[in-house]
């Protein structure tokens, strides 16, 4: 019979035995990952790696996870490098993963598609957030090497198109292990000079030449700028997150240089076509002055003091004219009947009696109409028709 030995016991005895068969060691296993996940206090990461018929428990330690390229995802096929272990306390064994590689496609690529998938979700290649490039730049920061034959391109065609923008170079590595770091550094650099465009250049090369601008703190640092950034990395047919990230892509560092600066003979046809634009809104802006002035003079002439004087002088004048035939007319009407009163006062007055032979007698230039009025002796003035005499009177009868 047997010896009877506990689980524990056994389990044990399992695990010694897996840790000590050479071909469960640094093995590596074919298969789908499965319900990846990553602890997030320990770091390490839990999953499963599957085939058709079967599936393998897997560990990989928070050391491991942190040299990973890539992270893995449910539904990839990968290689899994470790050991085959016991987890004494399920009973369960499963591998110890070192390390794992896509399959059918490079690390590399797998690092890109999901970085790019990363910076699209944070919105850092939308189309929308693009800034417009200035058309007329007062200055222009230029992040690249300082021993860049692109440099020299971007300089000799923007002295040529337009010599009054001032160029400012902010000197960066653009491939190695450093470069992103002094990308990023530089385009904060230049983001802060006060300038009015970024150019982000680099000139041809290999895929592993233009690695860096796909880094996505190189990306983010692009798009952080609040000055509009022109990358132009590599050729025409090259392509990097920088690009994406970029307010706009120029296929090589010269057309990035016509991109940010305008051609001086452009602009010297533009302001002679906006002057004689100038000159001939000027001229009708003037013609229509002087139409308004000469309307003005009009308005003035009809309604001017003087005129309304004019009109006053002339309605007084025939105020007076027709005042003085009223006048005419009442003096005529007046007239025609006073000589009618002197007609009847002629022929009522005492004087015309004179003229029959009567006469006027007078006490102290008072008429005598009775003879009680007299005494002898009283002198007294007689009026007669054609003049008078003095008389004294000496009876009174």
């Amino acid at each position: 019979m047997s010896s009877v030995i506990t689980v524990s016991q056994l389990n044990r005895y399992l695990a010694s035995k897996l840790r000590s068969d050479l071909k469960l060691k640094g093995i590596a296993v074919k298969g789908e990952i499965s319900n990846f996940n990553i602890h997030y206090k320990s770091g390490h990461a839990y999953f499963t790696v599957k085939d058709s018929s079967s599936a393998l428990k897997a560990v990989m330690f928070s050391s491991s996870v942190s040299r990973l390229k890539f992270v893995p995802e449910d539904g990839m096929s990968v290689l899994v490098m470790g050991n085959i272990e016991v987890y004494e306390r399920d009973g369960v064994y499963q591998i110890i993963a070192t390390e794992i590689a896509p399959l059918g496609v490079g690390v590399m690529h797998v690092q890109l598609e999901q970085t790019k998938k990363k910076l699209e979700k944070m919105g850092v290649f939308d189309v929308n957030k693009k800034k417009k490039i200035p058309l007329v730049p007062k200055k222009i920061a230029v992040v690249t090497s300082l021993t860049a034959a692109a440099l020299q391109d971007i300089i000799h065609i923007a002295e040529r198109r337009y010599p009054v923008c001032n160029i400012e170079v902010y000197p960066a590595q653009v491939q190695g292990t450093a470069a992103a770091q002094t990308i990023c550094k530089a385009l904060s650099a230049a983001d802060k000079s006060g300038a009015d465009t970024i150019i982000l250049a680099r000139g041809g090369g290999s895929s592993e030449d233009l690695m860096v601008f796909n880094d996505e703190a190189v990306a983010l640092a692009v798009y952080a700028c609040n000055t509009p950034v022109i990358s132009a990395v590599g050729h025409e047919t090259d392509t990097t997150f920088a690009d994406y990230a970029a307010d706009m892509r120029a296929p090589t560092p010269s057309a990035a240089a016509e991109i940010a600066t305008p051609d001086k003979a452009d602009i010297l046809n533009a302001v002679r076509l906006l002057r004689q634009k100038l000159d001939k809104a000027m001229e009708l802006k003037l013609d229509k002055a002087v139409s308004q002035i000469e309307s003005c003079n009009k308005f003035l002439k009809l309604y001017s003091p003087e005129k309304r004087l004019e009109q006053s002088e002339k309605a007084v004048c025939d105020l007076e004219k027709r005042l003085s035939q009223i006048m005419e007319r009442r003096i005529e009407k007046l007239s025609v009947k006073l000589e009618g009163y002197v007609s009847s006062l002629n022929m009522l007055s005492p004087f015309n009696i004179l003229g029959r032979g009567y006469a006027i007698v007078q006490k102290d230039e008072s008429v005598v109409d009775s003879v009680s009025m007299l005494n002898v002796g009283d002198e007294v003035d007689i009026k007669l028709s054609d003049g008078s005499v003095s008389a004294k009177i000496t009876f009174v009868k």
